[in-house]
C-alpha cells in the first residue's frame, strides 16, 4: 500500500512509518518540517500542516492509506493564555482533524487509521468535563462517522507510549533518565500514587499495519500492554540508570509526572486488559516495556 503517516517525524508516527516500510510498504510521511532524524529522513517527505494547509495541493489522491497521529494534547496547548484550552482543541482536534478525515475519503484513499488515546474510554466520567478527554473524545466520534463501505477507518486508543528512534530525542524522556540517574539534585525523588498503561511505539506500529489491513470499520479499540504502579514504572528507570532504589509514594504532584496530565484524576490508577478478540485483530507484541526501558537509558548515555 501506499501509506501517508501524518505527524510521521514524531515517535508513533516515526515508528509506524519505519515498521510499516520494513513490511514492504510505500510510506510518505507528512508534518510541518522535515524529519532531523536520519532514519526518518530518508523517507519520502510531504511538507504539510493539517490545520491550516489546502489539502488539495497536498496530492491525497496518491495515496491508498492513511495513518493520523499528529492530534493535539498538551505539549501544543499555547502558553501565553491567548486561546483557551477548550477553544485551542475545539479548533486543531474537533474540527481540523476530522476535516482531514473527509478530505481523504474524497481524495480515493480508502483505509484510514485514527491514534487516538485511551482516556474517552478508560474515564468516560472526565468527557464534558476535562478539555482534552471531551476533544479526543469529539474526535474520534467524527473520524469514525465518515466511515462508510468506501472508507474503512478505525481507532487505536493507545496509553502512555514508550519507544525509541535512534538520532530522535524526546526532551521529557531526557529529563525521566536524568532524574532516574540522580543528576536532576533540585528535584525531590518519590513515586505519584496511581499508575497507568503503557504500550511501545513498536508495538503500536504493529497494531497499526494490523488495523489497516483488517480492522473493524468504525471501531474504536482500547489498546495497551503492560499495567504498572507509577511507582513500579519509575523504579525501573532508577535501575536501568544504575541508581536502584524504593521510591517513596505521595500525592505531592509529581516533578516527572505532574497531575496536569493524570486526565483520569490525580492518583488514579488505571488497569485493563484488551480482549482476546482485539488481540487476535492487532496482534501486537506485548510484555514489552521493561525491556524498553533499558534500551532507552542506554540510548540515552
Amino acid at each position: 500500500m501506499k501509506i501517508l503517516i501524518v505527524g510521521g517525524s514524531g515517535l508513533i508516527g516515526g515508528d509506524a512509518a519505519l515498521h510499516l516500510t520494513q513490511q514492504g510498504h510505500e510510506v510518505t510521511i507528512m508534518a510541518r518540517n522535515p524529519p532531523q532524524t536520519p532514519v526518518l529522513a530518508a523517507l519520502p517527505f510531504l511538507q504539510g500542516n493539517y490545520i491550516h494547509d489546502n489539502t488539495q495541493k497536498l496530492g491525497l489522491e496518491n495515496f491508498d492509506a492513511l495513518v493520523f497521529s499528529a492530534a493535539a494534547d498538551i505539549r501544543n496547548l499555547p502558553l501565553d493564555g491567548s486561546v483557551s484550552a477548550q477553544d485551542f482543541y475545539q479548533q486543531v482536534n474537533d474540527i481540523a482533524v476530522p476535516a482531514f478525515f473527509k478530505a481523504a475519503k474524497e481524495a480515493g484513499i480508502s483505509k484510514a487509521v485514527y491514534i487516538g488515546s485511551f482516556y474517552p474510554q478508560i474515564a468516560p466520567q472526565k468527557i464534558g468535563e476535562c478539555a482534552y478527554v471531551t476533544s479526543r473524545h469529539n474526535t474520534d466520534i467524527a473520524v469514525r462517522k465518515l466511515a462508510d463501505e468506501h472508507f474503512n477507518v478505525c481507532t487505536l486508543n493507545a496509553p502512555f507510549v514508550l519507544g525509541h528512534i535512534p538520532g530522535l530525542e524526546i526532551p521529557h524522556i531526557r529529563a525521566l533518565v536524568e532524574y532516574a540517574k540522580g543528576n536532576l539534585t533540585e528535584l525531590p525523588v518519590f513515586a505519584p500514587k496511581g499508575g497507568s498503561n503503557h504500550i511501545s511505539s513498536r508495538s503500536l506500529a504493529q497494531a497499526i499495519e494490523h488495523a489497516l489491513q483488517r480492522g473493524q470499520n468504525a471501531k474504536a479499540y482500547l489498546i495497551g500492554d503492560e499495567n504498572l504502579s507509577w511507582q513500579d514504572y519509575l523504579q525501573q528507570w532508577f535501575k536501568a540508570a544504575d541508581n536502584a532504589q524504593e521510591l517513596s509514594v505521595s500525592a505531592d504532584n509529581h516533578p516527572m509526572l505532574p497531575n496536569v496530565i493524570m486526565y483520569a484524576g490525580a492518583g488514579a490508577s488505571v488497569s485493563y486488559d484488551v480482549s482476546d478478540a482485539d488481540m487476535q485483530v492487532l496482534d501486537y507484541d506485548t510484555h514489552q516495556i521493561s525491556a524498553l526501558i533499558k534500551k532507552v537509558v542506554a540510548a540515552y548515555n
